[in-house]
């Protein structure tokens, strides 16, 4: 209330809701927060499922802490370079990080591709790194075209301190929601008759929600419509080392490689090693840029979310274990395999599909329609509604991602272990036969016209009419 009385004191960013909290993204985050399963402590708590991180793999990150303690210079075999490592703040980063990072982002792409480490600018995650970018390409009012469905964070990242706009380019599962040339011709067109300038165009390669690659020619494609347009293009990688199966990932960098026509100033890449290796909270966000100009200003807005120096040693000493780099991509994504096949063959069983193209990413597309009453995204609402409240799960709803049509959903598989993977397999299954089973059509006994049955109340009633969010919202989101 205290926040409400004194919003006029504010400014516009801090009163206005742009970070996108009330989202139902985030707000499955709180549902969990406020009940959250532990395997002993809290066994009916909510599964979080909504969270895409990549927990499989940290076995291997320690087994190498522990043989390579002078990697930190917190350890007592590192303490001799925490002095230097301390009082160093260059901008630039330190070169022995630039150069592992190159290293590995080569690795993760096959070697067919080169990165000049003098590219590499260091940024505190993938989201400053796309903060950053959009402030570098973009003026308040302009806009970024992004296919959909997409990440719902890229509405805080790009828009909220930015005043960049987002126009969505549409896409439909009739075609395993491929991004084609005409939607992206159907977006621009719309943005000139609104009178919007468009910027540039931002992908997801691997895609967050779908968990699918872009193939070569629809990236030559994409490539030919930016640089016929004359606007940027910004490649989102951060999922390049979770492509599990069959096609290879093929980053925008090999594109460029071939004989294609583009102007490369319109080119950039941001990448983070918070997917593929699991390091969220280590906030390291890279932007690689084919243009000199957008390498020197990100460079410089750097400074307000560097890496720390602690950071920039330990990957430095990592990445630059080329045996491990190797081993750890190679068993990652033999993990990753196995615990998508455990889990789409659970939920096969029930007759749940979800998006059959999908051979990256640490979640599912989930397709749950036949689960709507209507084919509304009033319906998919009430359906996500019962999944927290009463299944106790965490999945996130198609329409946070500005999806196109209702009863799609993403479930996170790679931030939990075994045991509570089967526990949320096993919630699904319950939940779903006891609504399949409601739907089927009751015998007529020839007794039943004898009797007077009382009219038993719908069990989700209570959740029907509940509020947008699964829980209160706090003042700051209602202000």
């Amino acid at each position: 209330m205290a926040f409400k009385l004194n919003s006029h004191l504010l400014s516009r960013i801090a009163s206005s809701n742009g970070h996108g909290e009330d989202s139902p993204y985030f707000d499955g985050w709180k549902a969990y927060d406020t009940d959250p399963h532990h395997p002993t402590e809290n066994p009916d708590g909510v599964i979080q499922m909504g969270l895409a991180e990549n927990q499989l793999c940290f076995d291997l990150i320690q087994d190498w802490l522990k043989k390579n303690p002078k990697a930190s210079i917190c350890s007592p075999e590192g303490l001799n370079e925490f002095r230097e490592i301390a009082i160093f703040q260059d901008y630039h980063g330190l070169p022995e990080f630039r150069n592992a990072v190159a290293n590995f982002m080569e690795k993760v792409r096959g070697n067919r591709v080169t990165f000049d480490p003098d590219r590499i600018v260091m940024s505190g995650g993938a989201t400053g790194a796309h903060e950053t970018v959009a402030f570098c390409l973009a003026d308040p009012g302009e806009a970024f075209l992004v296919p959909a469905p997409y990440y719902p964070g890229f509405d805080r990242d790009l828009r909220w301190r930015t005043g960049v706009k987002l126009i969505k380019v549409d896409s439909d599962s009739s075609n395993n929601f491929m991004v084609t040339r005409e939607a992206l011709e159907n977006a621009y067109e719309k943005a000139q008759l609104d009178n919007i300038k468009v910027k540039g165009l931002l992908i997801t390669n691997p895609s967050n929600p779908l968990g699918t690659i872009l193939d070569r020619e629809t990236l030559r494609s994409i490539v030919r419509f930016i640089n016929e347009k004359n606007i940027h293009l910004v490649c989102d990688e951060i999922y390049a080392a979770t492509v599990f199966s069959q096609p290879d990932f093929i980053s925008v960098a090999e594109i460029l490689q071939e004989d294609i026509e583009c102007n490369l100033d319109l080119v950039h890449i941001v990448y983070s090693l918070s997917k593929d290796m699991g390091f969220p909270g280590l906030r390291v966000g890279i932007i690689y840029s084919y243009n000199d100009a957008v390498v020197s200003c990100a460079r410089k807005m750097s400074s307000f979310g560097l890496v720390s120096t602690q950071t920039q040693y330990l990957i430095a000493s990592m990445l630059s274990d080329n045996e491990f780099v190797e081993m750890f991509i190679r068993e990652s994504r033999s993990r990753l395999a196995a615990r998508y096949r455990v889990f789409t063959r659970g939920l096969d069983q029930v007759g749940i599909e979800c998006l059959k193209t999908s051979n990256a990413g640490l979640f599912l597309w989930m397709d749950l329609s036949r689960l709507l009453k209507q084919q509304t995204f009033e319906a998919e609402m009430e359906l996500w509604r019962v999944i927290i409240h009463e299944v106790k799960l965490n999945v996130s709803p198609g329409c946070s991602f500005h999806c196109s049509k209702p009863g799609w959903f993403r479930v996170c598989f790679a931030n939990m272990d075994d045991d509570t993977m089967q526990v949320a397999l096993s919630r699904i299954k319950t939940f779903v036969n006891k609504e399949v089973d409601t739907k089927k059509p009751k015998k007529n006994l020839r007794w039943q016209g004898s009797l007077k049955l009382l009219n038993c109340p719908r069990i989700y009633d209570d959740f029907i009419n509940s509020p947008h969010s699964p829980i209160p919202q706090s003042p700051l989101v209602r202000a």
